[in-house]
């Protein structure tokens, strides 16, 4: 049997339908006459690993799963498929499911976790339902590229609902323009769900980022361009830190600022993608405990932005500034618990330096958390209350953020500024 023949075979076919990779590859593993440390040799592990590897299959390291698939000559499209990966494809095996009364548990908890959020329900629902089973394409015959930047304006600009309304239909041209296995296909793939990552990071929703930006990355890893692989391995591991998972947070991103350095930082681009990952490592460390690391990364993001322009280009995928890296500072120092030195870390900062609602809110929510960290609730407020002003979403929709609203109404209802902050916020109920 031919290749071909072999994976457009029925018993492949029922893999894929199983959603099976790692009997994927134990069918590419024996057609090339290889015993299980045969492969092992391969790919650096050992026999019981792949033993495990094949048993396993999707519950398996993603990483190895591909570096396996591609020793034994698993196509990419029919990988992606048993994956779960490839929208047209999941739309024909995976057959619809009736729903049952179990289901109606999990809906009112999803209706619980949406409650006071600007996103509707409904729109949290259509999402979910996509990632689940993709949509049809739109047929939309505006240009997916001015798609994607407008949907990308909806998250600057703190246009939560409006970003979610947008991405099934994102998501299901993307998947369809990615049959025809193109690089660049690919990269947009990888970059709408990196955007629907950093939607659902925003809104609290962290299971269904996961799902997304593991999607973000396998594809970005196709795309084989490195600073599309670094925007979804930076997700990937935010999420990561969301989930209590520091230490698999750290590795991610570690590994992407080594693969960003490879570049060279020839240019711009590089070099912002550079002091964007270092950032990023910054907060990740900072967060784990690592003071030592976390001010080395930070001081090191810094030198890296000290030659980029004050307002980065629209096209820029890391729009990162020198103001944006002392930004991160703020939240390095609040997160290694030290709030007068996140408080002076900011001191410098004005909103007029960031380009977006998303980022100036951001800003002023930074410095909120710090002061509260302080025990100072007057300026809490009056942080918080600027972030609502310029972005209302920034503190109604962010869960940490929407807390200390909550605590500064119970604990300090009469001071300067809670009231307003309240209403502002949209909260009142």
């Amino acid at each position: 049997m031919s290749a071909d023949q072999l994976w457009k075979s029925d018993a492949v076919r029922a893999l894929v339908a199983n959603l099976d990779p790692g009997g994927l590859i134990r069918v590419g593993r024996r057609s090339r006459g290889w015993r299980q440390a045969d492969l092992g040799a391969r790919i650096g592990c050992s026999a019981s690993t792949v033993c495990r590897l094949e048993q396993r299959g999707r519950r398996a390291d993603l990483d190895l799963v591909r570096h396996a698939a591609k020793e034994v000559g698993v196509p990419t499209n029919v990988l992606a498929a048993s994956l779960g990966l490839t929208g047209a494809q999941a739309t024909r095996v995976a057959p619809e499911r009736p729903r049952c009364a179990q289901e109606d548990p999990m809906r009112r908890r999803t209706l619980l976790a949406a409650a006071g959020l600007a996103a509707p329900v409904s729109l949290l629902t259509s999402l979910d339902d996509a990632l689940a089973i993709m949509p049809d394409p739109t047929g939309s015959p505006v240009p997916f590229d001015s798609r994607l930047a407008a949907a990308r304006s909806y998250f600057d600009a703190g246009q939560n609902a409006t970003l979610l309304k947008a991405l099934p239909g994102l998501l299901a041209d993307a998947h369809a323009a990615a049959d025809g296995r193109q690089e660049i296909a690919f990269a947009r793939l990888s970059a709408t769900y990196s955007l629907a990552a950093q939607g659902l990071i925003k809104i609290g929703r962290y299971d269904q980022a996961r799902l997304t930006a593991d999607r973000a990355t396998v594809y970005a890893q196709l795309s084989g361009s490195p600073l599309v692989s670094a925007a979804a391995a930076r997700e990937l591991s935010i999420v990561l830190r969301h989930q209590d998972q520091p230490a698999a947070a750290q590795r991610n991103i570690l590994l992407a600022v080594a693969r960003v350095e490879a570049t060279g930082l020839n240019n711009e681009a590089q070099a912002s993608a550079y002091a964007q990952m270092l950032s990023t490592t910054a907060y990740t460390e900072a967060r784990a405990g690592d003071r030592d690391q976390a001010f080395a990364m930070i001081r090191e993001a810094a030198r890296a932005a000290r030659d980029l322009p004050q307002e980065a280009p629209n096209s820029r995928l890391f729009p990162v500034t020198p103001a944006a890296v002392d930004l991160y500072a703020v939240s390095v120092h609040w997160a290694l618990g030290d709030a007068r030195a996140a408080l002076e870390a900011g001191r410098r900062l004005q909103a007029g330096q960031f380009k977006t609602a998303e980022r100036k809110g951001r800003m002023h929510t930074d410095l909120g958390r710090a002061w509260w960290q302080w025990g100072k609730a007057e300026q809490t407020a009056a942080e918080l209350l600027s972030a609502a002003r310029v972005s209302q979403s920034e503190v109604r929709d962010r869960p940490a953020i929407r807390k200390i609203v909550t605590e500064l109404r119970s604990k300090h209802p009469h001071a300067v500024g809670v009231r307003e902050l309240v209403t502002a916020a949209d909260m009142t109920t």
